[in-house]
């Protein structure tokens, strides 16, 4: 039998995270929300050319829209379509989720972020969550307890042997 010239599925969905969001921010509710993309974007996406740093959510006329998500184009995109790649994007969610969040985003010192895009099926979504601002001590006490709990984790390996 010949050789399939296919390449190997990764395992792994997430195209990509926003890891500063959980060090700068306290997150609470979390979602998934679908993504409006142009055809460019999703061959992009597909060759890891998304970043989600600084990325975040506002809801704007009953809208929601994925704010500071950077998709670079690909040198071989089409030469008659503009690519624009720090656009807004519209996040698909209901009307009860918009709302909802809405009221989170309208209280002092909360914020919509963007955590990560990722494939489900064939389809591009962004998991959203709303979070509060931590302070410079919350952030060192963060980096403290995992620390701490990296330690424990040796010395439970250790004493086990």
């Amino acid at each position: 039998m010949a050789k399939s010239n296919k390449k190997p599925k990764s395992k792994s969905s997430t195209i990509c995270q926003n890891k500063r969001a959980r060090h700068d921010f306290h997150l609470d509710d979390m979602t998934e929300a679908g993504l409006v993309l142009e055809g460019w974007e999703v061959k992009s996406i597909r060759a890891g050319k998304a970043t989600l740093t600084d990325s975040y959510v506002i809801v704007h006329r009953d809208e929601a829209w994925l704010t500071g998500c950077n998709i670079t184009p690909l040198n071989t995109a089409s030469t008659h379509v503009i690519c624009t790649p720090r656009r807004d994007r519209k996040l698909l969610l209901h009307r009860k989720e918009i709302e909802k969040f809405r009221g989170i985003a309208d209280q002092k010192g909360y914020t919509l972020v963007a955590l990560e895009l990722y494939w489900k099926g064939p389809n591009v979504k962004c998991k959203i969550a709303s979070g509060k601002g931590k302070q410079a001590h919350d952030k060192r006490e963060a980096s403290k307890e995992r620390d701490w709990n990296k330690q424990k984790e040796r010395i439970m390996k250790h004493n086990v042997r």
